[in-house]
């Protein structure tokens, strides 16, 4: 029963499109804070100094009033999209984290958690489904190396989780997304698709939307590709993120609502040198490019805005340390890999699929497909896997 619970809501709402990022700077408008003491847009004498980033990117970066530390902090919170009401809510937990870690940041000195409890539950379902909810958010904020001190809990129509991610930390212990220099390759960290699987596994029981798929996949191999995705939204960017120091990474940011392409532009328009973002390769989880192609492309998964929850990390790298971080990241048994999708060039802060990208096939763990992948060599240098 309560699963079915997060199912219906689950059906209403990761079918939703999103707020595109134009949309939602316009609506964010007049949020940024003013510095009362400034003129002509000048600092005043008494900002703190050090890196700030406001509006727009995945953390907030706050310079304080002590000792050269900055705050950063993140929050999100979203509709169930699982039927598992514990994996969502590990979902939740990894998706906040995940905005601290594209900064390069590994440890969280606190989270709150936002939850909102939907009145058409009984007490009964109440007691069952929410406190599952609670527990994932919990258990993935421990392995991350925090916990959870609080937050808010509101009763409406809709089930609801999220949260609030903060660490205050000195100006080494991040990476601030704007450094992209040309010569730079781009790499991503778990496959794209969730939006996919996820809707893919809802329609087995929807014969009308089932009969547009069934040609393409069968029943075991959607299954098999919602475990996928259910899991790789579940696993934390804790490991990718560590990686990032020590490969010298550029500019990175997570892919989310926005889809592949709509955080690549957002990116892009950050970075201070004149770059555009080119993508070759699209990392999918295995079927779902079909899948999409058999939907007359309803999500757009090839075209790069399909929405994915708690993605990977796309990260800017020197060319030459590309290749090694893939494999770390591979080696180093997060659950997930690394790809190597596109290169940085002059430009004017874009980003841009070309025409007929590389669909690499990821398998789903657990399969045969994948314990072959994971016994093949390491990933391909950089001009191999970008010809």
């Amino acid at each position: 029963m309560q699963n079915q619970l997060v199912q219906s809501v689950t059906h209403r709402f990761y079918h939703a499109e999103p707020t595109g990022p134009e949309t939602l700077l316009k609506l964010l408008v007049g949020l940024e804070a003013v510095d009362q003491g400034a003129e002509c847009g000048q600092p005043s004498p008494n900002t703190p100094a050090g890196p700030r980033l406001g509006i727009g990117m995945d953390s907030c970066v706050i310079p304080l009033r002590h000792g050269g530390l900055s705050l950063v902090q993140t929050t999100d919170f979203f509709y169930p999209l699982v039927e598992d009401p514990y994996m969502m809510g590990r979902i939740a937990c990894a998706n906040v984290l995940s905005d601290l870690y594209a900064m390069g940041i590994t440890e969280c000195d606190n989270m709150l958690m936002l939850l909102s409890v939907s009145q058409k539950m009984s007490d009964k379902d109440r007691e069952r489904v929410m406190p599952l909810m609670i527990r994932g958010f919990r258990d993935a904020a421990e392995e991350g190396g925090t916990s959870v001190t609080g937050g808010q809990t509101v009763v409406n129509p809709w089930i609801i989780i999220g949260g609030v991610a903060s660490v205050v930390c000195q100006p080494n212990e991040f990476i601030m997304p704007d450094s992209a220099v040309p010569g730079d390759v781009l790499v991503l960290t778990k496959p794209l698709g969730t939006q996919v699987a996820v809707n893919a596994h809802q329609w087995i029981d929807l014969p009308d939307k089932w009969n547009k798929i069934k040609l393409v996949v069968s029943k075991e191999e959607v299954e098999q590709a919602y475990q996928e995705a259910m899991f790789s939204m579940a696993t934390l960017n804790r490991t990718a993120a560590g990686l990032m120091h020590r490969f010298q990474a550029h500019a990175a940011t997570d892919v989310t609502g926005f889809g592949l392409l709509g955080h690549a532009r957002n990116l892009a328009t950050t970075q201070r040198a004149e770059v555009a973002f080119v993508i070759h390769n699209l990392p999918i989880i295995a079927k779902m490019a079909a899948i999409s192609k058999a939907c007359g492309n309803l999500f757009n998964l090839l075209g790069g805005t399909s929405s994915e929850t708690s993605g990977g990390l796309l990260v800017c790298l020197p060319r030459e340390q590309a290749a090694r971080f893939c494999a770390e990241v591979k080696g180093q048994g997060s659950g997930g890999g690394a790809w190597i999708i596109g290169i940085v060039e002059k430009g004017e802060r874009g980003a841009r699929i070309i025409d007929k990208p590389r669909i690499i096939e990821v398998p789903p763990r657990g399969t045969v497909a994948a314990s072959q992948d994971n016994s093949s060599s390491a990933s391909p240098a950089p001009n191999d896997t970008l010809s």
